[in-house]
């Protein structure tokens, strides 16, 4: 991954000089995300800057790509997985200049105008300047893996970046760009092309997914996403979805070699990493899964101390004021530092499937399929604002690319096809048991078969219970009474919430910073509709795990 930086509706007239100037800063602010060069493209029209992670094709696939004419100018943030398949798909020739797999978003460009975005499996945020057509075109995708912001300059100018910091100061009105979503200038309006029949429960009633399909679609899912020219490794909790990400990469990093004498692994062997305080539930499972699949481990310790002094940079960096957001990004922004420093620069990740599978522990009481499914879909929806945010921007911050299989949109597919029925926890069923019991054998049972903890809670739980005290220390009881006053936007809940809510005001400040965070009520992580499903809920709403009594093993109950 990378970022970008676009300004578009440049005029005669435009000292583009300082336009110039001005465009580099703001991309300086997101350099974090690229570190390996910077790339800029300056007309009379239009400006882009990109700056590189590179993870395909590392010595060419500099941005922003132009086409062999000169005429179209490309900057992107993200992967595209089928580059191959639809590079062999072209009907028109197209004069590829670079090895990178985004190049061939010119090429879509040129034979199906805006809406060649709908053949792309990736995750991606780009901007497209056809500079013939004077015609630009911003997409994100479907999901929100990657992040994109705009908003309009004090001039009316277009600006679009991979991060809100970027605007901050610039646009009056900056907001997240959709998921899922494409702005064509010809059109002038945004259009969803993202568009599911699996969306509406009817679709799926009756449709069974076997095991067998369920794996096999997964362990595409995850081959697909190894696609990298540098040194990559996972993220392993000892949790079901990291776990079964780094079984398969482990599966697919051997058999490389031991089907081709001549190939080369993608790595020599395949690393893990996983952090958690002293004691951490995660660091014990990780040690587990790590030694029955084989990977080169490295388990990090922080203390307290070290995840509160880091939190004003988490913030600032993940571009929130949300809780449970904050708790889990604080570890993984810490184990990022560490895999940078030991080389790699791309992991794969486990997010994606307790909103799929529905595993958060609260599932355990929907009241039906219907009600299930319908969450799942709610879950699915605000990704881009919670896990994907978290993952992204905690391992960007370093310049860690971090990819998501269970994400994977062929995967999802099969996945959000099925019927809830046969996803559905409770009355004795664990939470994701469709999926455990696609990978029988695959993990050892200690693992497979594991409770549902959420990265905050796994990392320890005095991670959480001492933020919650240190944040009452921080807050008076006046503040905190004050907080409606102070923040009428969105006002925080808990002393936690406010503490969190002033550093980001400092980094970010106006109401147009603070509405691109999601607000409401929340039990284990549900959306605000789920906290229906149960009376107890609305009296314990807090976003750890831990919060559901009666079935969180750690829970009071």
């Amino acid at each position: 991954m990378c970022s970008i930086f676009g300004m578009f509706g440049l005029q005669a007239g435009d000292d583009l000089v300082s336009l110039r100037r001005l465009a580099l800063e703001l991309s300086q602010r997101q350099r974090h995300r690229g570190p390996d060069w910077s790339g800029v493209h300056v007309d009379e029209a239009a400006i882009l800057v990109h700056e590189r992670l590179a993870i395909v094709d590392p010595a060419g696939g500099a941005q922003p790509i132009r086409s062999a004419d000169g005429e179209l100018v490309l900057a992107v943030n993200g992967e595209i997985y089928n580059h191959r398949e639809l590079e062999q798909g072209l009907t028109q020739a197209y004069d590829f200049q670079t090895g990178s797999d985004c190049e061939v978003i010119n090429a879509l460009y040129r034979e199906h105008g805006a809406q060649g975005v709908r053949k792309l499996n990736g995750i991606f945020a780009f901007a497209l300047w056809d500079r013939a057509a004077r015609r630009f075109v911003i997409a994100r995708d479907p999901i929100g893996v990657c992040p994109l912001f705009w908003g309009h300059d004090g001039q009316g100018r277009i600006c679009v970046a991979s991060e809100m910091k970027a605007l901050v100061g610039i646009c009056a009105d900056v907001a997240a760009f959709p998921p899922g979503h494409v702005f064509d200038s010809a059109a002038g309006e945004l259009q969803c092309y993202y568009e599911k029949p699996w969306r509406s429960y009817a679709a799926t009633e009756g449709v069974e997914v076997t095991a067998q399909a369920l794996r096999v679609a997964f362990e595409a899912a995850v081959h697909r996403q190894m696609m990298t020219d540098v040194p990559y490794g996972v993220l392993l909790s000892g949790g079901l979805d990291s776990s079964l990400v780094a079984a398969c990469a482990a599966r697919f990093a051997r058999r490389r070699v031991e089907e081709d004498d001549s190939a080369e692994a993608w790595w020599p062997r395949l690393h893990s990493f996983a952090i958690g305080l002293e004691g951490s539930p995660d660091l014990a499972a990780a040690e587990v899964a790590a030694a029955a699949l084989g990977t080169v481990h490295h388990g990090f310790r922080y203390t307290f101390e070290e995840g509160l002094d880091a939190l004003p940079e988490v913030i600032r960096h993940v571009e929130t004021y949300d809780v449970t957001t904050i708790r889990a990004s604080t570890p993984m922004y810490l184990l990022a530092r560490r895999i940078k420093a030991m080389g790699v620069k791309m992991v794969l990740s486990g997010e994606g499937s307790d909103e799929i599978f529905g595993g958060y522990l609260y599932f355990h009481k929907a009241p039906d399929a219907r009600e299930f499914h319908a969450e799942t879909v709610r879950k699915i929806d605000a990704l881009h604002l919670y896990d994907c945010a978290r993952a992204n921007k905690s391992m960007m911050a370093w310049g860690v690319e971090a990819r998501v299989p269970f994400l994977d949109l062929e995967f999802l597919d099969v996945a959000m096809g099925m019927d809830a029925k046969f996803k559905m926890a409770g009355n004795g069923r664990i939470e994701k048991a469709v999926l455990r019991e696609a990978f029988a054998g695959a993990l050892p049972e200690s693992i497979l078969w594991r409770q549902k903890e959420q990265f905050s809670d796994g990392v320890g739980y005095g991670w959480i219970d001492g933020l919650k005290a240190h944040a009452e220390a921080q807050v008076s009881d006046r503040e905190f009474a004050a907080a409606a006053m102070r923040f009428p936007l969105n006002p925080p809940t808990t002393k936690e919430g406010y503490f969190y809510r002033r550093i980001f005001e400092m980094h970010f400040p106006g109401d147009a910073c603070a509405q691109t965070i999601p607000g409401g009520k929340s039990i284990a992580c549900s959306s605000a509709a789920a906290i229906a499903w149960d009376p107890a809920f609305a009296l314990a709403a807090d976003p750890s795990g831990r919060a559901v009594a009666g079935v969180h093993q750690a829970a009071n109950a």
